[in-house]
């Protein structure tokens, strides 16, 4: 039955591809989350009026991360050729992707993390002040906490956005869906192959979607 419907889908290259795909959005994923939120409090800490405020600091982040947010992703893939390269060894395969993933997404979220943590009520910011808390304290027990749910939410989208940037790096070469669609189903006109790929990703982006509402809607005390 399978076979009728798609006749020139191979298991074993959709199982490989799918496998590709996940390993490089969650690696990307979870390397975007952390420099996200590292970025995203250093521009919120050090912007007009917060804790450690710094324009200079601010100007250059600021300006540095509104760049990389502007430079669509396929063409970061190439600027980032000769730094894959020297830092993989090679510019083909999951591995060689992450670079990329990880400068495309890591600006984006850096910019949710900061709007999100501007949204924490500053009442209860000045009230930790108040009581003598420390900035790290501020920033992992106030900050942080506060925002979560919003830090969620936007780990989510980003995440997304992290699954169709796969699918662009694997017509160059990455591996993943992407790749499959291209490579067996776009070149060799097997629209069947290019159909299952592009079931798979969207089943993979509703997954995603799921797992982060329910955490966001865990996470919002409101």
């Amino acid at each position: 039955m399978l076979e009728s419907l798609f006749p020139h889908l191979q298991i074993e290259q959709l199982i490989n591809a799918t496998y590709d795909t996940l390993y490089m959005t969650l690696v990307a994923g979870a390397a975007t989350w952390v420099l996200g939120i590292i970025l995203g409090v250093i521009l919120f800490l050090t912007a007009k009026g917060q804790l450690l405020e710094n324009r200079i600091v601010y100007t250059i982040f600021s300006i540095v991360i509104s760049i990389f947010r502007s430079i669509p992703f396929i063409i970061l893939i190439v600027l980032l050729i000769p730094f894959t390269k020297a830092l993989i060894g090679t510019i083909l395969g999951a591995n060689a992707a992450l670079p990329a993933l990880i400068v495309g997404a890591a600006p984006f979220y850096a910019r949710l993390v900061e709007i999100a943590l501007r949204e924490v009520d500053k009442g209860v910011i000045e009230a930790a002040r108040s009581m003598g808390a420390k900035v790290h304290t501020i920033i992992f027990q106030v900050l942080l906490q506060e925002s979560s749910p919003a830090l969620v939410s936007g780990i989510t989208v980003t995440t997304i956005a992290l699954v169709g940037y796969t699918a662009m790096a694997g017509v160059i070469g990455a591996g993943g869906l992407g790749n499959l669609a291209y490579l067996e189903g776009f070149q060799r006109n097997h629209n069947d192959v290019t159909l299952v790929a592009t079931l798979t990703i969207l089943l993979i982006v509703f997954i995603v979607q799921f797992i982060g509402d329910r955490i966001t809607t865990k996470l919002d005390k409101r």
